[in-house]
């Protein structure tokens, strides 16, 4: 009877719980927040997804890595999150699009990953605790300084107060025309816009400007720290605002007076996502707060208050606008089936929404796409 393989990988919580396993990827340390996530596809969307920096993916569903991965699939230029936990070490890739194993993927972008951990125990302890912090390690020859990885895990700071989004954002502005991946073709450009559209990246995905180009807009970036001349030196018909990671209230110590300006100057219709959403809901004056272990997963039920419509959607956010917060004026339009959060706003009589989920990854597959036409035609109505 053949014994268990050594160890080559450890993850050690800071409240001194290991978890040991087999490391993949990338070797040596990071220290992070540890979150779970429910999707049963996606993995290299996740791992690509801005939103997660600063954080370690533990993934529920255990056959992870068996679709390889293929440029196409990034939603940014490289990973993202820190790491990634998974219950069995990857299979050789088995699809058509797949040009690379998921460990050669993650080993040249510098990313650590542990296969062969019981997520199961370890998502109850996340759902028990909140979202961890910890410290992961790979090394071949399976040596750990247990007692330093520990301390490591201690000492992260943790994501409250953490302002991530000017780490992720692009440098300087850029146009983006590319639509939505369509057979056979693929992605094709938008060759006939109708709108013109600031889009503001706090951690942009891709397939957030894909959907936008989709629906006729013509997208010009801007940074995060875009100030409301800047975004009005390009004569929007549109302003949009995109997902990313950290504290809300750190990131909207710069991005809520831009939104604030828009809002008392202007009428350009607004949409945002994710930290859009929460970058919009303060600036109207509502308040957001840091959740247990927040929302990661592509199975999470939204309700739309106005018809009772439930969409299956994506989500990614371990912070939510606080319901009871939201001023006079300001509309809850979605909220959580899981747990009654909230999910979405509106400003009374004026085109200016959001929503926290994120509504261009296609978990119903298309159940959320008609908020990007919503935004489309409040600019052709304005």
């Amino acid at each position: 009877m053949s014994s268990a393989p050594k160890p080559t990988a450890c993850l050690a919580l800071a409240d001194g719980t290991l978890f040991y396993g087999q490391g993949f990827g990338a070797t040596g340390q990071c220290t992070a927040e540890l979150c779970f996530n429910t999707a049963m596809t996606g993995y290299q969307e996740i791992m690509t997804d801005p939103s997660y920096a600063g954080q370690i993916v533990t993934f529920t569903f255990p056959h992870i890595g068996n679709t390889g991965v293929t440029p196409e699939d990034d939603e940014t230029a490289d990973p993202v999150a820190e790491g990634m936990v998974v219950k069995w070490m990857p299979t050789q890739s088995s699809n058509w699009r797949a040009v690379q194993e998921l460990s050669d993927w993650l080993a040249s972008r510098g990313r650590i990953a542990i296969g062969g951990v019981d997520t199961r125990r370890l998502t109850r302890a996340i759902r028990a605790q909140g979202a961890p912090h910890v410290a992961m390690a790979h090394d071949p020859e399976g040596n750990f300084d247990i007692e330093a990885l520990v301390a490591a895990a201690r000492g992260f700071s943790g994501l409250e107060g953490l302002d991530l989004a000017k780490e992720v954002t692009c440098s300087q502005s850029y146009r983006w025309d590319e639509m939505r991946w369509a057979w056979p073709d693929g992605y094709k450009p938008q060759t006939n816009p109708q709108h013109k559209v600031v889009a503001v990246d706090y951690g942009a995905k891709r397939n957030i400007l894909r959907c936008l180009a989709s629906a006729g807009c013509d997208v010009t970036v801007l940074p995060a720290t875009a100030t409301f001349e800047d975004v009005m030196a390009h004569k929007p018909d549109g302003v949009f605002l995109s997902n990313g990671p950290g504290d809300p209230a750190a990131t909207g110590a710069y991005a809520v007076p831009m939104i604030q300006s828009l809002l008392d100057k202007t009428e350009l219709p607004v949409f945002g996502i994710c930290l859009g959403h929460q970058m919009l809901a303060l600036a109207l004056g509502a308040k957001t707060i840091k959740m247990n272990h927040g929302h990661h997963g592509a199975n999470h039920p939204v309700k739309e208050n106005s018809s009772g419509k439930v969409e299956i959607t994506s989500m990614n956010h371990g912070f939510a606008v606080d319901s009871q917060s939201l001023p006079e004026g300001v509309v809850e339009t979605h909220i959580s089936l899981f747990d009654g959060s909230n999910c979405g706003i509106r400003m009374e009589n004026r085109p200016v929404f959001s929503v926290q989920h994120h509504p261009e990854a296609s978990p119903g597959p298309q159940d959320s796409f008609y908020l990007f036409e919503r935004f489309a035609a409040s600019m052709a109505a304005a």
